[in-house]
């Protein structure tokens, strides 16, 4: 390594253990800003001596979870992930991550059982994608998010596009061949990816079609045909714009998936799935429920079939199984079972409250609404979710958050009363929820991004779990 990143490794370590210290948060960003203030090319450089490749995994909703999921079959795999699973996902997380797993002089540790397992910001892929030319990249999906950083959905679909692109032309700066991808065969806009993409391309799918709704979501971001314009049909819709999709004006219909969810039971805590390969079948009880960590485990399993993962460490990884900081976490505290689910735009929340609704009971229900960098200036969104799903099972709810009174106007228009009670201080709504929570029974917490890491922290230390930047 050269004097310039050495020099950066020193100071993103100084940095990230100046912002622990100092209680300004994990050090998860600040580490890698510092480092690639000194070195632009300290990532390139760092996931380069992972000898078992790369994988990106990139999308809107799911990818904290998938990635977290393919860091576990990794390790079940005997391989030593290089992992940013604080969900820090922009380059500068990736570079914090690299910089805290390098020593001094540049090295990574065993390089040759290291695999970078990368969680990547929708906006961010074309740079990683440019930077390290990763094995395989891992799309999810794509939804309407963050209107105010990413711009529309299109624009997002584009920039994917061109970065494949470029990741296939013979002068790039790449070892082998292009990366596999591997895609939502059930979203158009990611299926879309594959249409002219010349290297491998593994498709993923639900075919169980008992677990479909009867209407298209209000909320979908893709209508029509990206090929011809025309409006997309469905002979089955799971959510949003999710489903068996086709274009009656030119033909362009859904992919068959080589990776195929042909049965699927969703219980209050698990998710039996029976999952066809190329190669025989699978057989997995997921200790999550929601029909979206299913397409999580699928997305994980695609990438651990693009990345010649075996299927037993496979199946070991994903039935052992904890769910990623935020996403259905549950934390002991004060005597309440306490459940953590992160909602943070119109898709995956609706797929968040379906889930709280498909357990039955009444609710007691905590939602946080935060507007910051991270979550998005622009909270419109709310309007096109639907709080509507969980009104009639909830017997107590509170609105909070730096947008609380924006929120308890959309839960007053939801139904849940002429009166919402709007609180902005974190720890008052926190501890206003457990008061109204019985003893034995459990809370709800359905924060944005932001307002998850906050009331998450508060709860971790509460419960004596670990903070979300120290959570393997």
């Amino acid at each position: 390594m050269n004097p310039r990143t050495i020099a950066a490794i020193f100071a993103g370590k100084a940095a990230g253990r100046a912002s622990r210290l100092f209680g300004r948060g994990g050090g998860t960003a600040i580490a890698g800003l510092a480092a690639l203030r000194l070195d632009s090319a300290i990532v390139r450089d760092l996931v380069g001596q992972a000898g078992a490749g790369t994988i990106a995994i990139t999308g809107t909703n799911g990818k904290t979870t998938t990635s977290l999921m393919m860091s576990r079959i990794a390790t079940a795999a005997g391989l030593a992930p290089l992992h940013n699973r604080s969900g820090s996902n922009m380059m500068r997380g990736v570079a914090a991550m690299l910089v805290e797993e390098a020593s001094l002089l540049g090295e990574i540790a065993d390089p040759a059982t290291r695999i970078a397992i990368l969680e990547v910001d929708e906006a961010t892929l074309p740079e990683i994608a440019r930077e390290v030319h990763p094995k395989v990249i891992v799309f999810t999906n794509l939804f309407r998010d963050q209107l105010d950083r990413y711009g529309e959905v299109d624009t997002v679909a584009r920039s994917w596009g061109t970065a494949l692109a470029r990741e296939q032309l013979p002068n790039a700066k790449q070892q082998g061949s292009p990366p596999t991808i591997v895609l939502n065969a059930d979203d158009p806009a990611v299926a879309h990816l594959g249409r002219a993409y010349a290297g491998r391309t593994l498709y993923y799918g639900v075919e169980d079609t008992s677990v479909s709704v009867d209407a298209i979501d209000h909320a979908s971001d893709f209508r029509t045909c990206l090929d011809c314009g025309a409006e997309l049909s469905y002979t089955a819709t799971f959510y949003g714009h999710i489903g068996h999709w086709r274009c009656a004006t030119c033909g362009n219909a859904r992919p068959t998936p080589d990776i195929q969810l042909t049965r699927v039971v969703l219980g209050d805590d698990s998710t039996s799935m029976e999952i066809a390969l190329p190669a025989g079948e699978m057989r997995v009880v997921l200790p999550l429920t929601g029909l979206y960590n299913a397409y999580n485990a699928l997305a994980a399993i695609g990438g651990a079939l693009a990345m010649s993962l075996a299927r037993n460490p496979t199946v070991t990884a994903l039935e052992g199984f904890s769910a990623a900081f935020g996403r259905q976490e549950r934390f002991a505290v004060q005597g309440r079972d306490v459940h953590v689910l992160l909602g943070k735009n119109p898709t995956g929340l609706n797929q968040v409250l379906r889930t709280v609704a498909a357990n039955g009971g009444q609710k007691r229900i905590l939602f946080f609404l935060n507007d910051g960098i991270a979550d998005g200036r622009d909270i419109s969104w709310i309007w096109d979710a639907d709080y509507e799903i969980v009104q009639p099972l909830t017997d107590w709810v509170l609105a909070a958050g730096t947008r609380a009174e924006d929120l308890a106007l959309r839960l007053k228009y939801a139904g849940f009363g002429d009166e919402i009670d709007a609180e902005r201080n974190t720890a008052t709504a926190l501890q206003r929820a457990l008061d109204a929570t019985p003893v034995g029974e459990t809370l709800h917490i359905i924060p944005t991004y932001t307002a998850m890491l906050d009331v998450r922290e508060l709860l971790a230390t509460q419960a004596g779990s670990s903070r979300f930047w120290e959570d393997g």
